[in-house]
């Protein structure tokens, strides 16, 4: 699979905070014929339109079943992190039909927040302990999808983009979350990128993870010639480091391979885009 070229991304604006209503970061490039905007949620209407997203990726296309808050309203993807969270929204801007479509998203649960919520997500799947050294100044990512009609990579680039300048004007270096690989093969493919990477891309001893659900590796076929899907190719590229054995996430029926990504490891040319450096 090729590169993507990655667009210049020129910012209007960049103020984020660490509360539930965060402020604007716009941006706007123009990688087919939509200029994209993206945001910070500002609004509980902003953060819905950003589960209403999620619900349709995860839910009605990857067939996830979704654990949602008693009194949650339907065909929204909601859980107890979300309140804690930054969201981070990519909409289509206008003049046109669609203008304010949100059509990506990303999670962010900072420091702060983690405290407050008594913990991360990706704790739920991994013994995160090793990380403990790290988490005053890292950051958890979560949830990010984007609308199959706008999966032509324009999308992803400009969350990164706005996620590394809120790392920055933050002080925070470290990124962490699960990259999800889809199970609908049985596993063999997760199984097979799993023993790929441990090879190329593990981190060290000092910083690996446990799966609390292991996906049961040596039971499938894992020795497949396969490629990261496009996700993660783009984290590895950027940097990102695989953290250990991947957890099986029965509702979402995928294997979730623990992520860790730092500012300071981004090769020169995504720090030119990404931070002008």
């Amino acid at each position: 699979m090729r590169d993507l070229p990655l667009p210049t991304l020129a910012i209007a604006d960049l103020r984020p905070n660490f509360t539930a209503e965060s402020r604007a970061a716009r941006r706007s490039l123009h990688p087919s014929s939509h200029a994209l905007e993206v945001v910070w949620a500002r609004t509980e209407e902003d953060v819905l339109a950003a589960q209403r997203l999620r619900y349709q990726v995860f839910a009605e296309e990857m067939g996830a079943k979704l654990r949602v808050p008693a009194g949650s309203p339907a065909g929204h993807d909601i859980d107890l992190f979300d309140p804690y969270c930054e969201h981070l929204l990519v909409r289509l801007a206008g003049p046109g039909p669609d203008a304010g479509m949100v059509i990506g998203t990303y999670r962010v649960l900072t420091p702060a927040s983690a405290r407050r919520v008594g913990g991360l997500y990706s704790e739920t799947e991994f013994d995160l302990i090793r990380l403990r050294p790290l988490r005053a100044k890292m950051v958890e990512l979560g949830r990010s999808c984007v609308h199959p009609d706008h999966r032509h990579g324009g999308a992803i680039l400009a969350l990164w983009g706005a996620l590394a300048e809120f790392m920055v004007r933050n002080d925070l270096d470290t990124m962490i979350g699960c990259a999800s690989i889809s199970m609908r093969d049985g596993g063999h493919l997760a199984a097979s990128l799993w023993n790929k990477l441990r090879h190329t891309h593990l981190a060290p001893i000092e910083l690996q993870v446990r799966p609390r659900l292991p996906l049961p590796v040596n039971e499938l076929d894992h020795h497949l010639n396969v490629e990261a899907p496009a996700l993660i190719k783009g984290y590895l590229r950027c940097g990102a480091k695989v953290l250990g054995a991947p957890a099986w996430d029965p509702d979402f029926n995928t294997a979730d391979l623990p992520m860790l990504m730092r500012i300071g490891d981004l090769p020169s040319r995504y720090r030119r885009h990404f931070l002008g450096d």
